[in-house]
């Protein structure tokens, strides 16, 4: 008994915090028609989270084209011509790695602050103080930080695509022999313009959930200092899961 009702509470949790989090949502979207009132508040997250995060994503982005292009050259030993290595590469950093590699940078880098800075606000009271002066927590908060995480990762998707593929192209020429002309060739034979769509509509689908879940975890963390990193490794464990569950539901409906 004591096992089944363990389990009967668990499930209840479960759905409380799922209502909680579109509960979030709606409260959102339903503050939209204020984006230009609070214009500067989203400006400045849309720094913190695109600019702020543009080195660390670019570096990320290098290494994972110098590895996609090994790998494909490995895969492709005996099958088919180094030819084709600029289609492999530049297709699955498009539609896979860029988008999903730079989600889960973001989630660690700003979905993880999220979580901290407004859990900090929570444990020392200064959303109840937000509340006493008639200034909704979900306007000024949560609401910016959704926008500006929405519109800046495709942005960062991008740039990660563009230097991902270069990083893939200079460990081609320099060491496995594939000259610009081929390379490129190759990516531009086989490039269709619905891959790079499908993998920036993904983007924005992990930035809505990254930032999302940042504001949840944040506006429910309780117990002090301690509360507050207990939040910042739970947002950053949820969004990377979320988003490698999401991605594969959109593979799935897209295909």
């Amino acid at each position: 008994m004591k096992l089944l009702r363990r389990i009967t509470k668990s499930i209840g949790n479960f759905f409380e915090e799922v209502g909680e989090f579109f509960s979030l949502l709606f409260g959102i979207i339903r503050f939209f028609p204020s984006l230009i009132r609070s214009r500067y508040l989203v400006l400045y997250q849309m720094e913190h989270i695109g600019v702020n995060s543009l080195p660390l994503v670019l570096i990320i982005a290098t290494f994972t084209g110098a590895v996609s292009s090994w790998q494909a050259a490995y895969q492709l030993k005996g099958i088919a011509p180094l030819s084709f290595l600029g289609t492999a590469t530049s297709r699955a950093i498009i539609t896979e790695l860029g988008p999903v590699l730079t989600a889960i940078v973001i989630a660690g880098r700003v979905g993880a602050s999220i979580a901290a800075e407004l859990g900090s606000m929570k444990v020392t009271e200064q959303i109840d103080a937000l509340e006493t002066m008639a200034i909704s927590p979900i306007r000024y908060l949560a609401m910016p930080r959704f926008v500006a995480s929405v519109l800046m990762m495709p942005m960062l998707a991008i740039f990660a695509d563009v230097i991902a593929v270069l990083g893939a192209y200079l460990i081609s020429n320099f060491f496995l022999g594939v000259s610009f002309a081929v390379f490129f060739q190759s990516v531009k034979r086989y490039f269709a313009i619905q891959d790079f769509m499908f993998g920036l509509s993904k983007t924005v689908v992990f930035g809505g959930v990254t930032s999302l879940l940042g504001c949840h975890i944040g506006f429910r963390t309780e117990g002090g200092a301690e509360g507050v990193g207990l939040s910042t490794i739970r947002s950053f464990v949820l969004s990377s899961a979320l988003i490698l569950i999401l991605d594969y539901v959109l593979w799935t409906v897209m295909f």
